[in-house]
This record gives structure tokens, C-alpha cells and sequence, in this order.
């Protein structure tokens, strides 16, 4: 299973590449026989519908001429959801002026903070936590998710 998932983990990657995206994460779950693939992409800009279902077009091929698969199979590509965290550098951007729940590590000792992302340079990204702003080190992050907002 471990080769199944790096061979169609590194076809999504390159897929998504060509097509302006990252890969974000893959899930394959289901039997052998009835096998669901769920590709999870992102990109510098938010992505469409369309967007995943070109590469969702481009990739089953891919994926059925390498037989990297022999059973039947339904591909799954979508952008991950808010409830992801965000796992990569290049994925802040398109969230500044947002507010975020951040578990990081300061000095060896895990912290969390609910804070508006406002400015990002170089690793280090700037949130506004109570009239104060805290800088965090992307490195430094165990987890970062955008907090839903409904104004």
C-alpha cells in the first residue's frame, strides 16, 4: 500500500504542478476492489471547481495507464476544506487579514493563539493578538487553521 500511495502521491504532485497547484495531501481509502482516491490541491490564488476537475482529468489517466491500479477506482480531487490546517508556507498568503487558531512552539513549550494574519516575511508571519503583534516562525507552527468568520 505504502509504494500504491507514493506512486499516485507522486503523479498528483506532478499533475497539479503542471497545472499552477500544489499537492496538499492524498487519502486512499476503500477495498482493493473498490478503491476511493481523494486528492487534496492548492494553489497561491483560491481554486475553482474547474480547477479540480482538470486535474482530476489529467490524473486518472495517469493513474490507469501506470496501473498503479488494477480494480476500479473513483477520483476525488477537491481544495482542502477550512477545516484543514494549512500545511505549507505558500498557502498564508491568500489568507492575510484573516484570523487563525496557531499552535506553535516558543522555546521548546507548545503556545496557541487566536490571531488576525497580518503580514508574512520571508518564514516569519505577523498576527495581531489583543493590540499586540506576535511573530511566529512558520517552522515553528504545529498547526494553523483560518478561523470561519460569518461577518
Amino acid at each position: 500500500m505504502k509504494l500504491l500511495e507514493q506512486n499516485i502521491r507522486d503523479a498528483a504532485e506532478q499533475v497539479a504542478e503542471d497545472n499552477g497547484f500544489f499537492l496538499i495531501d492524498i487519502t486512499l481509502r476503500g477495498s482493493e476492489k473498490n478503491r476511493v482516491i481523494e486528492v487534496f490541491i492548492d494553489g497561491e490564488n483560491y481554486i475553482s471547481a474547474e480547477n479540480c476537475a482538470k486535474v482530476g482529468r489529467e490524473l486518472s489517466p495517469r493513474i490507469q495507464s501506470g496501473s498503479l491500479i488494477d480494480s476500479v477506482f473513483r477520483l476525488e480531487v477537491s481544495s482542502p476544506g477550512v477545516d484543514r490546517p494549512l500545511k505549507f508556507l505558500k498557502q498564508f498568503p491568500k489568507h492575510l487579514d484573516k484570523t487563525f487558531e496557531v499552535s506553535y512552539n516558543q522555546n521548546s513549550e507548545p503556545k496557541k493563539i487566536f490571531g488576525k494574519l497580518i503580514a508574512i516575511e520571508g518564514d516569519n508571519l505577523s498576527f495581531s493578538v489583543k493590540n499586540d503583534v506576535l511573530i511566529v516562525n512558520f517552522n515553528d507552527i504545529i498547526k494553523a487553521k483560518v478561523q470561519i468568520s460569518f461577518s
